[in-house]
C-alpha cells in the first residue's frame, strides 16, 4: 500500500478522492492533480510486487518479461489493507470519496465497503464514500481527472459523489489487441479460436459495458483496420460530435506506435478537443490479462446502456 500519501496544503476541500492503481495514469498525474491511489498486487514468475504505477518494476521490463514467458498473477486490494489506506485520511481529518476499479472486473469494490462500514464506527465524524467506477485503466483514469476538476472548482464531497454515480457510465471505454497469446493463456478465449485469430491477424474489439464488464463486440482483421475502427466509434458516441471539447486518454501495453496512430487520427478529427490525446501504459494489473499489444480508447460520450 502507498504509504505517506499527504494531502497537498493548497487542497482548501475538506476531502481527498481517491482510486485504484488500476486507474493507469502516471505517478506524475495523481501526484499533479492530488489524487489518491490504492496499490493491487501482482506476481511475477511467483514474486510479489505492487501494481505501484511502476516504481517497483518499470513498465517496459514487465513487458518484456511477460514476452520472454513469464508468468503473471493478480491480487485486489482486500478489507485490511483498505482500512489502513483510508485510516491515514481519516487521521488527518478528511472526508474520503474513493473510487474503485469496475465490478465487473475485480471484485475490489466488496473489501472496500467492508472497509467503510467498519471504519465509519471507528470515525462517526467523517465521510466515506465507496464508489463503483464501471470502469478499468485510463478509463477510470478520464473519470478520476474530471472528479479532480470538480473537487477544485469547489464542489463538496456529497455533490460529486451524486455527480460520479451519474455521469459514470459516459466514459466510454473501446480497446482492440493485435495479440491473442495471452487471451489464450489466461482462458479468455480458446486454444484453437486464439490459433485461428492470430493466423488470420484477427484483433478482438472490444468495450466496458454498462455493467462494467469487457465486451468483444467485433472481430476485426488486421490491426490497420482496428486503429480506423477506433476513430469511427469515438466519431459516433462522442459527446457533441466534432465539436467534442473534453479530454481523450489512451492507454496501450507495450505498443506505443499503435497507439500514437489512433491518437493522431483522433487529433486530426476533432481539433477542438481540451488538449492533445493523452498516451499512458497499460499497468501491471490490466496487463497481466491483456499482455502486450493492447490499445485502449477512452471519451466522455453516450451513456453505455449495454
Amino acid at each position: 500500500m502507498i504509504k505517506g500519501q499527504k494531502v497537498k496544503e493548497n487542497n482548501m476541500s475538506n476531502y481527498v478522492i481517491s482510486c485504484c492503481s488500476t486507474a493507469d495514469l502516471t505517478r506524475e498525474h495523481m501526484l499533479e492533480r492530488n489524487i489518491k491511489y490504492a496499490c493491487f498486487h501482482y506476481e511475477l514468475d511467483g514474486k510479489e510486487y505492487m501494481d505501484d504505477l511502476g516504481q517497483s518494476m518499470p513498465l517496459p521490463d514487465f513487458y518484456k518479461a511477460m514476452e520472454a514467458g513469464a508468468m503473471t498473477k493478480t491480487s485486489q486490494i482486500n478489507q485490511e489493507e483498505y482500512m489502513e489506506y483510508f485510516r491515514q485520511f481519516l487521521d488527518e481529518g478528511y472526508d474520503v470519496l474513493h473510487c474503485t476499479l469496475s465490478s465487473g472486473i475485480s471484485g475490489t469494490v466488496n473489501s472496500a465497503r467492508l472497509a467503510k462500514e467498519a471504519l465509519e464506527e471507528e470515525y462517526p465524524d467523517r465521510k466515506i464514500y465507496v464508489i463503483d467506477s464501471l470502469a478499468a485503466s485510463s478509463g477510470f483514469g478520464l473519470l478520476m481527472d474530471k472528479l479532480a476538476d470538480l473537487r477544485d472548482s469547489g464542489m463538496d464531497i456529497d455533490t460529486l459523489a451524486n455527480w460520479t454515480m451519474e455521469h459514470r457510465l459516459e466514459v466510454n471505454h473501446w480497446f482492440f489487441s493485435s495479440d491473442l497469446t495471452f487471451f489464450i493463456r489466461g482462458g479468455r478465449i480458446s486454444k484453437t479460436a486464439g490459433f485461428v485469430g492470430n493466423v488470420l491477424n484477427i484483433c478482438p474489439f472490444m468495450n466496458v459495458s454498462n455493467e462494467g464488464k469487457l465486451i468483444v463486440r467485433e472481430k476485426i482483421r488486421t490491426k490497420k483496420k482496428a486503429i480506423k475502427e477506433m476513430l469511427v466509434k469515438m466519431q459516433a458516441l462522442c459527446k457533441d460530435g466534432a465539436d467534442y471539447s473534453d479530454k481523450v486518454y489512451i492507454s496501450n501495453s507495450a505498443c506505443y506506435e499503435d497507439a500514437k496512430a489512433v491518437a493522431d487520427l483522433i487529433e486530426a478529427a476533432f481539433p477542438k478537443m481540451k488538449g492533445k490525446v493523452e498516451i499512458n501504459d497499460i499497468g501491471t494489473t490490466i496487463g497481466s490479462h491483456t499482455g502486450p499489444g493492447t490499445v485502449a480508447l477512452f471519451f466522455w460520450g453516450n451513456k453505455r446502456e449495454d
